[in-house]
Protein backbone atom coordinates (compact mmCIF):
# COMPACT_ATOMS: atom_id res chain seq x y z
CA UNK A 1 0.00 0.00 0.00
CA UNK A 2 1.41 3.43 -0.67
CA UNK A 3 1.19 6.37 0.88
CA UNK A 4 -1.06 8.09 -0.99
CA UNK A 5 -3.79 4.61 -0.49
CA UNK A 6 -2.63 4.37 3.32
CA UNK A 7 -4.20 8.50 3.70
CA UNK A 8 -6.90 7.69 2.12
CA UNK A 9 -8.15 4.45 4.24
CA UNK A 10 -6.70 5.67 7.51
CA UNK A 11 -9.40 7.18 9.70
CA UNK A 12 -9.56 11.61 9.97
CA UNK A 13 -8.22 12.85 13.29
CA UNK A 14 -10.70 13.91 15.77
CA UNK A 15 -10.50 17.82 16.24
CA UNK A 16 -7.94 18.27 19.39
CA UNK A 17 -9.60 17.71 22.69
CA UNK A 18 -12.32 15.25 21.70
CA UNK A 19 -10.45 12.29 22.00
CA UNK A 20 -13.76 10.85 24.36
CA UNK A 21 -15.03 10.92 20.28
CA UNK A 22 -12.42 7.78 19.46
CA UNK A 23 -13.09 6.47 22.96
CA UNK A 24 -16.64 6.41 21.91
CA UNK A 25 -15.61 4.70 18.11
CA UNK A 26 -13.76 2.24 19.62
CA UNK A 27 -16.55 0.60 22.33
CA UNK A 28 -19.05 1.12 20.08
CA UNK A 29 -16.32 -1.47 17.42
CA UNK A 30 -15.22 -3.66 20.09
CA UNK A 31 -19.08 -4.20 21.36
CA UNK A 32 -20.12 -4.74 17.67
CA UNK A 33 -17.01 -7.38 17.10
CA UNK A 34 -18.04 -8.98 20.36
CA UNK A 35 -21.90 -9.49 19.06
CA UNK A 36 -19.91 -11.15 16.10
CA UNK A 37 -17.08 -13.58 18.00
CA UNK A 38 -19.33 -14.12 21.07
CA UNK A 39 -15.98 -14.81 22.65
CA UNK A 40 -14.09 -12.03 24.56
CA UNK A 41 -11.18 -14.44 24.22
CA UNK A 42 -11.03 -13.87 20.81
CA UNK A 43 -11.32 -10.21 20.58
CA UNK A 44 -7.69 -8.38 20.06
CA UNK A 45 -7.05 -4.65 19.98
CA UNK A 46 -4.97 -4.57 16.66
CA UNK A 47 -8.50 -5.93 15.27
CA UNK A 48 -10.39 -2.96 16.72
CA UNK A 49 -7.91 -0.83 15.45
CA UNK A 50 -8.23 -1.78 12.28
CA UNK A 51 -11.77 -1.99 12.20
CA UNK A 52 -12.18 1.76 13.35
CA UNK A 53 -8.93 2.51 11.35
CA UNK A 54 -6.42 3.98 13.93
CA UNK A 55 -2.84 2.85 15.22
CA UNK A 56 -2.75 0.21 17.88
CA UNK A 57 -1.46 2.65 20.16
CA UNK A 58 -4.58 5.27 19.57
CA UNK A 59 -6.49 2.01 21.19
CA UNK A 60 -4.21 1.56 24.06
CA UNK A 61 -3.96 5.35 25.00
CA UNK A 62 -7.63 5.01 25.67
CA UNK A 63 -7.52 0.79 27.06
CA UNK A 64 -4.21 -0.10 28.48
CA UNK A 65 -5.44 -4.35 27.78
CA UNK A 66 -8.36 -6.58 25.98
CA UNK A 67 -10.35 -6.92 29.23
CA UNK A 68 -10.63 -3.33 29.99
CA UNK A 69 -12.28 -2.82 26.36
CA UNK A 70 -14.40 -5.56 26.91
CA UNK A 71 -15.46 -4.43 30.39
CA UNK A 72 -16.32 -0.48 29.08
CA UNK A 73 -18.25 -2.57 25.93
CA UNK A 74 -20.23 -5.05 28.47
CA UNK A 75 -21.44 -1.94 30.40
CA UNK A 76 -22.49 0.15 27.42
CA UNK A 77 -24.69 -3.45 27.24
CA UNK A 78 -25.95 -3.47 31.00
CA UNK A 79 -26.74 0.67 30.09
CA UNK A 80 -28.70 -0.20 26.85
CA UNK A 81 -30.33 -3.19 28.94
CA UNK A 82 -31.57 -0.64 31.62
CA UNK A 83 -32.56 1.73 29.05
CA UNK A 84 -34.94 -0.49 27.30
CA UNK A 85 -36.61 -1.88 30.04
CA UNK A 86 -37.18 1.00 31.99
CA UNK A 87 -39.00 2.40 28.79
CA UNK A 88 -41.23 -0.85 28.22
CA UNK A 89 -42.01 -0.39 32.21
CA UNK A 90 -43.16 2.64 31.93
CA UNK A 91 -45.37 2.16 28.78
CA UNK A 92 -47.80 -0.55 30.78
CA UNK A 93 -50.48 0.69 33.00
CA UNK A 94 -50.19 -1.47 35.98
CA UNK A 95 -46.98 -3.35 37.67
CA UNK A 96 -47.23 -6.42 36.58
CA UNK A 97 -47.32 -5.78 32.70
CA UNK A 98 -44.69 -3.59 33.61
CA UNK A 99 -42.30 -6.42 34.82
CA UNK A 100 -43.67 -8.87 32.30
CA UNK A 101 -42.53 -5.70 29.53
CA UNK A 102 -39.29 -5.25 31.46
CA UNK A 103 -38.03 -8.88 31.08
CA UNK A 104 -39.26 -8.76 27.75
CA UNK A 105 -37.18 -6.35 26.83
CA UNK A 106 -34.25 -7.92 28.35
CA UNK A 107 -35.37 -11.38 25.94
CA UNK A 108 -35.65 -9.24 22.45
CA UNK A 109 -32.39 -8.09 23.36
CA UNK A 110 -30.84 -11.54 23.81
CA UNK A 111 -32.48 -12.57 20.74
CA UNK A 112 -31.12 -9.46 18.62
CA UNK A 113 -27.96 -9.98 20.45
CA UNK A 114 -27.00 -13.68 21.33
CA UNK A 115 -23.47 -12.93 21.10
CA UNK A 116 -23.21 -10.24 23.08
CA UNK A 117 -25.44 -12.41 25.94
CA UNK A 118 -22.80 -14.95 26.19
CA UNK A 119 -20.34 -12.34 26.63
CA UNK A 120 -22.43 -10.81 29.28
CA UNK A 121 -22.62 -14.15 31.01
CA UNK A 122 -20.21 -16.45 30.41
CA UNK A 123 -16.58 -14.52 29.83
CA UNK A 124 -14.30 -14.20 32.58
CA UNK A 125 -14.05 -10.53 32.67
CA UNK A 126 -18.11 -10.48 33.37
CA UNK A 127 -18.27 -12.73 36.14
CA UNK A 128 -15.54 -9.98 38.05
CA UNK A 129 -16.78 -8.59 41.48
CA UNK A 130 -17.03 -4.78 42.24
CA UNK A 131 -19.33 -3.67 38.78
CA UNK A 132 -21.98 -1.26 40.59
CA UNK A 133 -23.24 -0.87 36.57
CA UNK A 134 -24.11 -4.53 37.28
CA UNK A 135 -26.18 -3.56 40.18
CA UNK A 136 -28.32 -1.38 38.07
CA UNK A 137 -30.39 -3.80 36.59
CA UNK A 138 -30.61 -5.97 39.63
CA UNK A 139 -32.25 -3.32 41.52
CA UNK A 140 -34.91 -2.47 38.63
CA UNK A 141 -36.00 -6.19 38.69
CA UNK A 142 -36.66 -5.97 42.79
CA UNK A 143 -38.22 -2.69 42.42
CA UNK A 144 -40.51 -3.72 40.06
CA UNK A 145 -41.06 -7.00 41.57
CA UNK A 146 -41.90 -5.05 44.88
CA UNK A 147 -43.96 -2.82 43.26
CA UNK A 148 -46.10 -5.63 42.29
CA UNK A 149 -46.45 -7.03 45.97
CA UNK A 150 -47.36 -3.55 47.32
CA UNK A 151 -49.75 -3.52 44.32
CA UNK A 152 -51.32 -6.80 45.65
CA UNK A 153 -50.80 -8.10 42.62
CA UNK A 154 -47.88 -10.50 43.78
CA UNK A 155 -48.20 -12.00 47.49
CA UNK A 156 -45.90 -9.92 49.49
CA UNK A 157 -42.27 -11.62 50.39
CA UNK A 158 -38.85 -10.65 50.20
CA UNK A 159 -38.33 -9.15 46.93
CA UNK A 160 -34.48 -9.37 46.89
CA UNK A 161 -35.13 -13.33 47.18
CA UNK A 162 -38.05 -13.16 44.27
CA UNK A 163 -35.97 -11.13 41.95
CA UNK A 164 -32.71 -12.82 42.04
CA UNK A 165 -35.00 -16.44 41.59
CA UNK A 166 -36.73 -14.76 38.58
CA UNK A 167 -33.60 -13.30 37.28
CA UNK A 168 -31.94 -16.64 37.27
CA UNK A 169 -34.15 -18.40 35.40
CA UNK A 170 -34.84 -15.83 32.99
CA UNK A 171 -31.47 -15.81 32.54
CA UNK A 172 -30.96 -19.67 32.28
CA UNK A 173 -33.60 -19.61 29.52
CA UNK A 174 -31.87 -16.96 27.44
CA UNK A 175 -28.51 -18.65 27.81
CA UNK A 176 -30.25 -22.00 27.06
CA UNK A 177 -31.96 -20.93 23.62
CA UNK A 178 -28.26 -19.19 22.81
CA UNK A 179 -26.29 -22.37 23.62
CA UNK A 180 -28.90 -25.02 22.31
CA UNK A 181 -30.79 -23.83 19.84
CA UNK A 182 -32.32 -27.29 18.32
CA UNK A 183 -33.97 -28.07 21.76
CA UNK A 184 -38.17 -27.72 20.95
CA UNK A 185 -37.97 -24.68 22.99
CA UNK A 186 -42.00 -23.40 23.15
CA UNK A 187 -42.15 -19.41 22.93
CA UNK A 188 -40.43 -17.25 25.20
CA UNK A 189 -43.42 -15.19 26.09
CA UNK A 190 -44.91 -18.91 27.38
CA UNK A 191 -42.33 -19.55 29.78
CA UNK A 192 -41.87 -16.08 31.25
CA UNK A 193 -45.25 -16.21 32.11
CA UNK A 194 -45.08 -19.69 33.81
CA UNK A 195 -42.26 -18.23 35.62
CA UNK A 196 -43.96 -14.71 36.95
CA UNK A 197 -47.00 -17.40 37.95
CA UNK A 198 -44.80 -19.88 40.10
CA UNK A 199 -42.08 -17.14 41.10
CA UNK A 200 -43.29 -14.05 41.24
CA UNK A 201 -47.24 -15.48 41.98
CA UNK A 202 -48.32 -13.46 39.02
CA UNK A 203 -50.85 -14.03 36.32
CA UNK A 204 -50.12 -13.06 32.68
CA UNK A 205 -51.15 -9.16 33.41
CA UNK A 206 -54.53 -7.76 30.78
Amino acid sequence: MDDTTASATRRRPNARGRGDLLREDIVATATRMLDELADDQALSLRAVAREVKIAATSVYLHFPDRDSLVLAATQRCHEELVRLGDAADAAESNPGAGLRARILAQADWAESHPGLYKVLHESTVHRRLGMPFKEVMVQRTIDSVQRCMDAGIAPSDDATTVAIDLRTAVNGMLSQRINEPDLPWPPATEQLDRFLAKLVGIGRPG
